[in-house]
């Protein structure tokens, strides 16, 4: 197949990136500190490491569940990526151990998942619609690899490898195999993972096996439904686009079904379409990408709007007390939109993981690491809290890895090309024609629009620097070494591309403008008509009750209302404030009434907002993103005429 889609960059690798930065450090920090051990501790007390010593009974309580295996697979790839940027003995070790349990659970036969070992052997593949093997293979891949480019330790990597053969063997078109495909997709992704950090093209192959059969007629969960002796007509979830297998994947144009799911999928037909040149694929990504971005996401970058399913559900649905938003599911919108971002260096790309990463994943974990949403509403009347842990507890090790790898979704690199994509102080070392070339970020970003980036090769290297304009922002100054250079003669796609010879002592100084920015919803997300989010650089902010008072829903906010920005290092951590005057009902003059005639009666009271992906980190109480407005008085002028 021609290669008419490869991927044109390549990210940097985390190893080479260090983080600095006021933000995104003290998160780090207390993931690497506090989450990932006590993510260990959970794992723990709730048997699911201890699940691959494979002691367990039948007729014992608690049998290992169907996907325990993709927590520990998770918290795995947390614990590796954090070694990659911060070496530590004893994290290492506490890793080595558990690595060696699962490897010591492995079958003869290179197969492995905990619960068709021990609880339910004779069920091995028999049920792929809603059963979670493939899915638990493809997370301990990920781990795999994770752990291995941090360490250089092979053990979990030739287990997996193993496990792959074993799955290949079973699956494909050949007379004998399974034409089946996972119901929870992951395994599509992984695979390729696999394939990058071994060069076997037939875990690629085999990748590319699961997604072209999915949706194809006729339909593997009808014929593997029918083998168990049940009807495909009584499945709880009703149709398939539950798990994108309603359609080929090339004919699908719309984000359906269970929203992880979703992404997951979505991050593999990516990847795989970045290794084959598969253009068909890619254009699928591009016409999902294009639903997802403009008519199914949160301002937030949360995605998946109803609990039922935990899934998408149509067009400008999008409502915020009610919003399911999963952690997971931001989590995996940020992994497809840095996979497109590889293949085409759109900030369109950029945009949405930037969104999704200062807003609706690290909302998912408290600032102290110790609690996780696993839901993000828009809206709570003040009992939406983070738990410590869940029954399903797929998002704290998630946002875990996602944190702990940070540093890879910064910069991309190609022979000749060196991306900034995110502004986060610290460092990176890139390979640009075969030369050391370190770039060193100082920014207080997201707080403040000025970035200054020093540009040091070993020696004098011709290359293009290119640094993203975000689509927040409405105008951008440029300086490369003290001269102002003109933006939009040198921009393609959202980058603004400075080509010379680079030496040491190069810098370049962009100065954003950051005001604070009123955002309106499309007028067809009924909810959010006549509101308005207030966002300051890539921050979304909300109302809290903490600062407000309760009845946030009484607060309109009017159109020629100044609203100041204001660093506050003493709350929440630090974090620039949004403070101003407001409209609030007063509802003093009601009594027990149910309905009255209209009053004019409203008091002029301060407003303050805070960071949404800081909410809930102090007194308990509502939050409110989408904020009433007033209109000013429409002139007499203008009135239709009686």
């Amino acid at each position: 197949m021609a290669k008419s889609v490869p991927r044109k960059l390549e990210p940097v690798p985390l190893k080479n990136v260090k983080i600095d930065d006021a933000f995104w450090k003290p998160r780090i920090e207390a993931n690497r500190t506090v989450t990932i051990p006590i993510e260990y501790d959970q794992c723990k007390k709730t048997g699911r490491i201890d699940a691959f010593k494979l002691d367990w009974k039948p007729g014992q309580p608690d049998p290992p569940h169907i996907f325990w295996d993709s927590d520990v697979a998770k918290w795995i790839e947390a614990g590796g990526y954090a070694l990659a940027t911060h070496p530590d003995k004893k994290l290492e070790k506490l890793l080595d151990g558990v690595i060696d349990m699962i490897a010591k659970a492995q079958q003869p036969d290179g197969y492995l998942n905990i619960h068709f070992t021990i609880v339910e052997p004779e069920k091995r593949w028999t049920n792929l619609r809603d059963w979670h093997e493939l899915y638990c293979a493809g997370h301990l891949m990920e781990a795999a690899v994770a752990y291995y480019e941090a360490t250089g330790k092979r053990k979990l990597l030739d287990v997996m490898c193993r496990y792959a053969d074993c799955i290949d063997s079973v699956f494909g078109r050949r007379k004998g195999k399974k034409r089946g495909y996972p119901g929870h997709e992951e395994i599509e992704l992984a695979l390729v993972k696999l394939y990058r950090a071994t060069g076997e093209r037939r875990y690629l192959k085999l990748s590319k096996f699961f997604i072209d059969e999915r949706g194809r007629q006729p339909h593997y969960y009808d014929i593997e439904t029918k083998a168990r002796g049940q009807d495909p007509g009584q499945w709880h979830h009703g149709k398939y686009d539950y798990n994108q297998s309603h359609l080929p994947v090339r004919e699908q144009k719309t984000a359906e079904g269970h929203s992880v799911r979703a992404m997951y999928l979505y991050c593999g037909m990516a990847d795989v379409a970045a290794e084959t040149g598969d253009r068909s694929l890619l254009d699928a990504c591009k016409a999902i990408w294009k639903n997802v971005t403009e008519r199914r996401m949160y301002v937030t970058g949360g995605i998946g709007s109803t609990k039922t399913g935990e899934r998408f559900t149509v067009d400008y649905d999008l409502p915020n007390e009610t919003a399911y938003a999963e952690t997971c599911a931001a989590i995996g919108l940020v992994f497809w939109a840095h996979r497109m971002l590889q293949i085409e260096a759109d900030s369109q790309y950029a945009d949405v993981m930037e969104r999704a990463l200062y807003n609706g994943t690290t909302s998912g974990v408290s600032l102290d690491g110790k609690t996780f949403f696993y839901v993000n509403p828009l809206e709570s009347q003040g009992g939406h809290h983070r738990q410590e842990w869940f029954g399903c507890a797929c998002c704290p090790p998630n946002i875990a890895r996602l944190i702990a790898s940070l540093g890879q979704y910064i910069y991309s690199q190609s022979k000749r090309e060196a991306y900034v994509h995110l502004y986060v102080q610290g460092s990176a070392v890139l390979d640009i024609d075969g030369q050391t070339v370190t770039l060193v970020q100082k920014t207080d970003y997201p707080w403040k629009g000025k970035v200054r980036i020093n540009v040091r090769p070993e020696k004098p290297t011709d290359f293009t620097l290119a640094v993203r304009i975000p689509g927040w922002c409405r105008g951008m100054k440029i300086e490369v070494s003290g001269e102002e250079m003109k933006v939009k003669p040198v921009t393609q796609k959202g980058y603004v591309r400075i080509r010379r010879k680079w030496r040491k002592g190069d810098k370049v100084e962009l100065t954003m403008a950051m005001p604070v920015e009123r955002v309106e919803a499309h007028p067809n997300v009924r909810p959010n008509l006549g509101r308005v989010a207030l966002q300051r650089g890539p921050i979304v902010y909300c109302l809290e009750q903490a600062d407000n008072g309760p009845n946030l829903n009484d607060f309109v906010l009017p159109q020629d209302v100044t609203l100041k920005a204001t660093f506050d290092k003493k709350q929440l951590g630090g974090v620039t404030v949004i403070t101003g005057k407001a409209l609030r009902l007063d509802r003093s003059g009601w009594r027990k009434s149910l309905y009255r005639p209209e009053r004019d009666e409203a008091q002029t009271v301060p407003i303050k907002a805070v960071p949404y992906c800081t909410w809930d980190n102090r007194k308990p109480g509502e939050m409110l993103v989408w904020i009433r407005k007033g209109y000013a008085t429409l002139p007499e002028a203008n009135l239709p005429p009686q």
